[in-house]
């Protein structure tokens, strides 16, 4: 190029190295890409239309054609088949070609065409060789692929036909074929007849079927037929509809079927059996699904896909009718019969394990009639998912809890567990693949058992019925002395993932083990050892201790333990690992405490058993303060402890509760007089209402003589020490009436107490304080409790071995009963028990009905331990009623100051907010306005005094609204602001009810 003169015409220079060719090669090819893309884009818009076109013309085709063949047939044979014999079924015949050529289920003239030709079929098939010369003459094989085409088509627009019309056809698909001669039972009839099993088309005509969704189809028309059960059904007999499906789910799984496998999500298993109470509507289809071999492959099928179940399983019909718990409680009804077959299979009892398992598992929580909730507690509960929550249908929960009873958890574990020796072997032989997939598949349906359903029923089964327990107990005592715990079959591995082998068979062995102790006796426990040995009860001993200080202390789960079982929540589905080891944090707990009480009872192995080796000055430094992980262990397994550690610690918490309120001068100091000859009296009357920072405070006391006139000294203490010593012995007599002593002499309280003093409950509570005081000061009080009530403060249970030091002729009288021999019915005993205090006389049920339930050979167990139930843990007559709180009984029994009355605004809006809050934050109310978080037994009318709101705060003025509720719980008193919403007093009343403040907010 030459120069023009003009400066601006320079050259470029690309400072990033490249030339200007390279650069306009590069952007020429990005435009050639573009191009060529478009190009193509058009040529696949171009056939994409000519391919509708294509369709479209087509179809117009064939429905010219259709119309035109139509028009043929009604020439040939008449519009309702008038002019059709028995030869025109024939493989040479065009009448069957013609019609399921053009019809068309939507069209009500070929529907009556459809109804008329079945009505023609079952006139000509009488038996199943009439049928086969039929439709093939006298050469089947010859013209074999030609009749197969035909039936199965011709069996696809049948169910189509019914389908399509099921609204119009409802009343007509429960009858029978024997009762009716209507549209919808003359083409189901055709079906039966057609799916005869004997037929030589039959399986490829299923398979068929099958593949065009068949199930689905059914399903809807399921669905309509009993959308109105009132509609005119089979009386009892089987109908048409029901033998139509028994000859479908026959031909799979058994030989020599050909049938092809078929998606699962079209399947029988997940479109039919996912109907709500199928069996109720098919009682023979029951029979049928019943049998061995049918079960067995069905269950299998489940087993292999009910994981992915959310892409398998149908849009569920209602909220509380889930598909999952529709097939579980179909699928429990029908597999008992199966389970009880001598020669029920291995493998299917694994199947079966499986698929309950991951079903029951994603149910909720199940109610029992008593109310009783699984193992679940409030607290539990995982908050901030947002998942809805489910309630099952009660008819549905009552089909899955009536299924899962003793005898289906004995068969089912018998399955498992047959062959399986009991008996432990050499140490070096560790369980084989079928022992671990056993242990494994009854271990995990029996967790979710437990996490879902009552156990009022389970537990006795499981304990005395079947061989759990010894051969969990087999199982891991060779893994815990080879030190090897195999891991869990793949089926299960959504339970537990990487977590150790010991976790699931600890979280069935300990709740079962732990039932049986309930009624185990003395004799049997240390001199027949049963239902382990002592040898084995040590080394259980050491495998609990471990198992307990690793999910504790070594490796706690994120979420810590409170003490309570785990509930199926949605939070569980998230976490299961965490939420077993919560439960074998505290099924473990529970058990190991039982076994120390054991051991105290009468010492079989070291003290030192029970304590964990890390217990060190680390842990008990960490242990001293609230909120930390030691200090939890402390709380829920205070044996893993030694009792030096722990007196150590009690120690320092007083110490330090010393020096935190001397630096802040808060101990007051307090001076009584009090009479001697009335000691229990006037200390009760001037110290019930000092509060818990006054009871830490020094108190002093001034005796005072029968004649009025003060006893000399000062009290520097010991004035107080034995004060404490004659008020413990004047309250803790028999003959005050508010302890009773058994016949060693040892004290519990008296049932009767209120039939003495009014105000039985604000004594017990005063006496408590009293010890907590005695207990701060460190004066030693020797007052000789019963065991069985230093276990009810520990807030333990109390079962048939704690009986004999409260009654030991009812004891002996158990014992009896346990041991009989003979037929206890006849012994005539009922589930009645007879209470006598103070001469009076009442009976008592022990379960509702009781007085008509016989004591037979089949329920003693049952009775024993209600029987020592009843007698040791009086829990309700101590401490009130826990189950729930009766706010209407409470509204019923309150009394109103400061201007408040019923009908007042406020007090409505308390109420209300009252009724809504969770039980837990309803009994912390209650600890809040009287000290105790459980109401009277008899009702709120013998709560002394009467519960009271006060308006508190004057006007509603701001200032007033700002402040919170308080209290007073010597007067059982409530002192409540005028607030303006019920939004404002729930948020109010709450955070005063938890803030723990003690009488801070009084």
């Amino acid at each position: 190029m030459f120069f023009s003169g003009d400066p601006t015409n320079r050259k470029r220079v690309d400072l990033r190295g490249r030339s200007s060719k390279e650069r306009d090669r590069q952007k020429l090819l990005e435009q050639t890409r573009l191009e060529r893309n478009r190009r193509l884009w058009l040529r696949q818009k171009n056939s994409a239309a000519l391919k509708i076109q294509k369709y479209f013309r087509g179809r117009k085709a064939v429905e010219v054609e259709r119309v035109k063949v139509r028009e043929q047939f009604y020439r040939s044979y008449g519009k309702h088949c008038q002019n059709v014999d028995r030869h025109f079924f024939g493989p040479d015949s065009e009448f069957l070609r013609q019609l399921i050529f053009f019809v068309n289920a939507r069209d009500i003239n070929d529907f009556s065409i459809l109804v008329e030709t079945c009505r023609l079929i079952q006139h000509f098939g009488r038996d199943s060789r009439d049928v086969v010369e039929l439709f093939a003459g006298l050469d089947y094989l010859s013209n074999h692929s030609l009749v197969v085409y035909r039936l199965k088509q011709l069996s696809f627009a049948c169910i189509q036909a019914i389908h399509h019309n099921r609204n119009e056809l409802k009343d007509q698909l429960l009858m029978t074929g024997d009762e009716s001669s209507e549209p919808a039972t003359v083409l189901l009839q055709a079906l039966v007849l057609l799916l005869d099993p004997k037929l030589p088309w039959a399986c490829k005509t299923v398979g068929y079927l099958m593949q065009r969704n068949a199930f689905s189809l059914f399903r809807e028309v399921i669905l309509t037929a009993t959308e109105n059960m009132n509609a005119k059904g089979s009386s009892g007999k089987v109908s048409a509809l029901e033998h139509v499906l028994a000859c479908m789910i026959s031909h799979v799984g058994q030989s020599p079927c050909t049938c092809s496998n078929v998606d699962p999500q079209w399947s029988f298993s997940f479109q039919i059996l996912t109907i709500p109470f199928l069996w109720q509507t098919f009682p023979y289809l029951k029979q049928v699904f019943a049998s061995r071999s049918l079960i067995k492959y069905y269950t299998n099928q489940m087993a292999l896909y009910v994981q992915n179940h959310a892409s398998v399983l149908p849009t569920d019909i209602l909220n509380e009718f889930p598909g999952y718990a529709c097939i579980l409680g179909n699928i429990l009804e029908t597999t008992g019969a199966a389970l009880s077959q001598p020669d029920c299979s291995f493998e299917m009892a694994l199947d079966l394990a499986a698929v309950t398992t991951f079903l029951l598992e994603a149910l909720p929580p199940i109610k029992s009639s008593s109310g009783e909730s699984s193992t679940v507690g409030e607290d539990d509960m995982i908050v901030g998912d947002d998942s809805v929550e489910i309630i099952l249908d009660d008819n549905l929960q009552q089909q899955i809890t009536n299924a899962i009873d003793s005898r289906f958890l004995v068969q089912l574990t018998n399955v498992l567990f047959g062959g399986i020796s009991t008996v432990h072997g050499s140490h070096d032989e560790g369980p084989d693949d079928k022992e671990v997939a056993a242990v494994a598949a009854a271990c995990a349906f029996l967790h979710v058992t437990f996490n879902t359903l009552p156990l009022e029923r389970i537990m006795t089964a499981l304990a005395y019925r079947t061989e759990l327990v010894p051969v969990l107990w087999n199982f891991m005592k060779r893994c815990h002395q080879n030190q090897k715990w195999p891991s869990l079959p793949e089926r299960f591995s959504y339970l537990l993932g990487d977590a150790p082998g010991w976790l699931l068979p600890l979280s069935v062995f300990c709740p079962v083990y732990k039932h049986m102790l309930m009624i185990v006796d003395n004799e049997e426990f240390y001199e027949q050892e049963k239902p382990l040995s002592l040898k084995d009860v040590r080394c259980l001993i050491v495998i609990l201790r471990q198992a307990l200080w690793q999910l504790l202390w070594v490796n706690p789960s994120a979420h810590p333990s409170s003490g309570k079982s785990i509930s199926n929540s949605s939070g569980q589905k998230k976490h299961p690992v965490e939420a077993i080891q919560r439960r074998v944090g505290t099924v473990a707990s529970e058990l190991l405490s039982q076994l120390q009480d054991w051991n105290n009872r009468r010492q079989f192995t070291p003290p030192s058993d029970f304590h964990a080796d890390g217990v060190n000055d680390y842990f008990i430094s960490q242990a001293v303060m609230e909120g930390t992980k030691a200090h939890g262990i402390l709380k829920q397994a205070p044996f893993l402890i030694p009792f030096t550690s722990r007196v150590k610690i009690f120690t320092s918490q007083l110490a330090s509760v010393r020096q935190r309120q001397e630096a802040h001068g808060v101990f007051t100091r307090n001076r009584f007089r009090i009479r001697r000859d009335h000691i229990l009296e006037d200390a009760y009357n001037q110290m019930s209402a000092l509060s818990e920072e006054d009871l830490r405070g020094l108190i002093r006391v001034t005796f005072v003589n029968e004649f009025g006139v003060e006893e000399a000294g000062i009290d520097g203490g010991g004035i107080f020490k034995d004060f404490m010593e004659n008020i413990t012995r004047a309250a803790f007599d028999v003959q005050y009436g508010l302890f009773k002593e058994t016949a060693d002499h040892l004290l519990y309280p008296n049932p009767g107490s209120g039939m003495i003093h009014e105000q039985h409950l604000q004594f017990f509570h005063f006496l408590g304080s009293l010890l907590a005081k005695a207990m701060f000061e460190g004066i030693l009080v020797d007052i000789p409790f019963a065991t069985f009530f230093l276990s009810k403060l520990k807030q333990k249970y109390n079962y048939l071995n704690d009986l004999p030091s409260l009654d030991p002729e009812l004891y002996r009288h158990l014992i009896f009963l346990k041991h009989y021999k003979g037929d206890i019915s006849e012994l005539e005993l009922y589930f009645v028990i007879v209470n006598n205090e103070y001469g009076e006389q009442t009976e008592e049920e022990l379960l509702p009905g009781g007085k008509n339930i016989r004591v037979t050979n089949d329920n003693v167990i049952t009775f024993i331990h209600l029987v020592s139930n009843h007698r040791l843990n009086f829990q309700l007559l101590i401490s009130g009623s826990l189950d729930s709180l009766d706010v209407d009984d409470l509204r019923h029994n309150t009394n109103y100051a400061g201007g408040y009355h019923g009908e007042h605004y406020v007090i409505e809006m308390f109420w209300e907010v009252l009724k809504s809050f969770s039980l837990e934050n309803q009994k912390r109310f209650l600890k809040f306005v009287t000290g105790c978080s459980r109401g009277p037994l008899l009702g709120f009318k013998y709560l002394e005094p009467l519960f009271c709101i006060q308006r508190a705060g004057g006007s509603a003025s701001e200032e007033a609204l700002d402040r919170l509720p308080t209290s007073a719980t010597c007067m059982n008193l409530l002192k409540l602001p005028p607030y303006r919403s019920k939004e404002q007093l729930e948020t109010k009343l709450l955070y005063a009810i938890n803030a723990d403040a003690g009488f801070d907010l009084s």
